[in-house]
């Protein structure tokens, strides 16, 4: 079989279990063969027979809705790879959002250090500290996830220091806080897309009305900001209004992502 036929049955098997099964199908197939991507690779080379079966059950794992970004144990954020694993969530472009206004405020402000909380896969944290060079610091309350971002970090040649806690626990004072926390609702999190609930609950639900994270954060936050920093935060659709109503008394704005929605609350120190 060569690498085309691969291919080809492949994406014929996905059909329309996903919205591009051609590009999915010819991921898989890079992936098996040690590729990023297949972009100008010979598709009429042999595929080796001893890979066939691994990207039958990869094809199938796609179809039962498991993310593509946890079967090929990759993804990539910011344009630098990441390490995928089923405890954290997986990196996303709308929080690209947040990355491209943090690194604006590092520049124009000369922000020096940072704290990424709740940071999964440590996408932010290590997008920052390798885009920028700001000492970072990262924590997560899930040690998995602690060593999966130390393992990105290392990946991507950054320094930086990881520490399993529950948000703010045993941190400093930073000039830039960051976070992505679980902001989904009870009543959404009973009707997630099935993608979606492949991925850990933990780092998806925010309590009944999605914004627990968000309060203890505005509780929280102060001690561990100089003045003059910023607080930026990924919030879910239609909770950034509520978000800013949080932090009264600071001056707060929000960023809209590309599709329009009002993603990213900064808030000022």
């Amino acid at each position: 079989m060569t690498l085309r036929e691969a291919v080809c049955r492949t994406a014929k098997k996905l059909g329309e279990a996903v919205g591009e099964p051609a590009l999915e199908a010819r991921l898989m197939a890079a992936k098996l063969l040690g590729k990023d991507r297949l972009g100008f690779f010979d598709m009429e080379r042999t595929f080796p027979s001893e890979l066939e079966e691994e990207l039958r059950r990869m094809a199938e794992r796609r179809i039962s809705g498991e993310p593509l970004q946890y079967i090929l144990g990759e993804w990539w954020f910011m344009g630098l790879p990441f390490y995928t694993e089923s405890c954290a969530l997986i990196p996303r472009q709308d929080t690209e959002t947040l990355c491209e206004e943090a690194l604006r405020l590092i520049a124009e402000r000369g922000y020096k250090t940072l704290l990424d909380i709740c940071t999964g896969t440590g996408c932010i944290a290590v997008a920052l500290a390798k885009l920028s060079g700001i000492e970072t610091e990262a924590s997560d309350i899930s040690e998995e996830c602690v060593r999966l971002a130390e393992r990105n970090a290392e990946r991507n040649g950054v320094r930086a220091v990881f520490r399993t806690a529950d948000l703010f626990g045993g941190a400093g004072k930073y000039d830039l806080v960051t976070a992505n926390p679980p902001y989904i609702s009870e009543a959404d999190m009973a009707k997630l897309q099935r993608e979606v609930t492949f991925e850990p609950a933990t780092a998806l639900s925010g309590g009944g009305d999605g914004l627990d994270f968000y309060r203890r954060i505005a509780k929280e936050a102060a001690p561990h900001i100089n003045r003059g920093g910023a607080l930026l935060l990924e919030v879910g659709y239609g909770e950034a209004e509520k978000v800013r109503g949080l932090f009264p008394g600071r001056t707060t704005r929000t960023i809209k992502d590309l599709n329009g929605i009002e993603r990213i609350v900064v808030v000022e120190f």
